[in-house]
């Protein structure tokens, strides 16, 4: 298969790279060669490489620069996507794009099914749900996965933010009330791949939308004991101790851009076809495990 993947550098496109790299024709892109700030450039790499499979890794994911700087965010997750959904309808190519928890307003009682309706909060929510249906709108094969929560060792994320301040601070407060599931960019990769193999396979996937989490849930407070107990467990020398993470409300750590209160997302659409998703505490004692330094590896 010839693969066409912007977003190389990201949490997920380092992890795609990884994964399909060995088993397909891959060009995998980065900002320096495609800039998603400028959308009109990108049918030509579609037309210069003629894939059978686009991927699209990138995304404006400050979500609260975003309120600041709300037409870079629509240049990056919605007009981008529009054009390279564009550009793979007209040369038949599938597009495979990713999406996020933050489409949802959170006030569902429970978990987030693919045909719910969308209510973002924040601008980057509306950025990405208006890129979703431009998406769709395009008309050709294509997989929307959301996902919620990424985290993958080597990124700026919440795994290596706790870390960094779990080595310097003896208490810290987390927000308590807002509940979804941390999801390895690994995992993301994986599952793509499984689902790019059934492609070439000429067995795919339904066309559409497709919720990609880890199973079970938690809070980011939550998140946060359970990042701090497992890394001193590794042998982490850390200030802060589980028991001295302390819940807030959302409304204790106001921030420019609201969060949906729930996010968590319903995958039973995408375990149908037979994938398997793992704890979200597996994937993320691995990133752990691999963002604490070597002499406590």
């Amino acid at each position: 298969m010839r693969l066409l993947l912007f977003g190389r550098s990201g949490q997920i496109g380092a992890a795609l790279a990884r994964v399909l790299g060995p088993n397909h024709r891959l060009v995998a892109l980065g900002r320096d060669e495609a800039d998603f700030a400028y959308p009109d450039t990108l049918a030509d790499f579609v037309r210069k490489e003629r894939p059978d499979v686009i991927i699209n890794a990138v995304a404006y994911t400050s979500v609260d620069r975003a309120e600041s700087e709300p037409e870079l965010a629509r240049l990056i997750n919605t007009e981008s996507p529009a054009a390279l959904a564009q550009a793979a309808a007209e040369t038949g190519a599938w597009l495979v794009h990713y999406s996020t928890d933050y489409v949802f307003d959170g006030d569902k009682e429970g978990a987030y099914a693919e045909s719910d309706a969308t209510n973002p909060l924040n601008h980057y929510g509306r950025t990405k749900r208006d890129g979703d249906l431009a998406v769709g709108a395009a008309g050709g094969p294509h997989l929307i996965l959301r996902t919620s929560w990424v985290h993958a060792p080597g990124h700026a994320n919440f795994v290596a933010t706790i870390l960094g301040l779990a080595a310097k601070r003896k208490t810290l407060g987390v927000v308590d009330d807002q509940i979804g599931a941390p999801t390895s960019a690994r995992l993301v990769a994986t599952v793509t791949a499984s689902l790019i193999d059934a492609i070439a396979a000429a067995m795919p996937p339904q066309v559409g939308i497709y919720h990609l989490a880890a199973r079970g849930e938690t809070s980011w407070c939550g998140y946060a004991s359970f990042i701090v107990a497992s890394a001193l467990e590794q042998g982490a020398r850390l200030e802060l101790r589980p028991e001295h993470i302390q819940p807030i409300p959302s409304a204790g750590y106001p921030q420019p851009a609201r969060r949906p209160l729930n996010s968590r997302l319903s995958t039973k659409k995408l375990e149908a076809l037979g994938v398997q998703l793992p704890d979200w505490r597996d994937d993320v004692r691995d990133t752990i495990r691999l963002s604490l330094p070597e002499a406590v590896q």
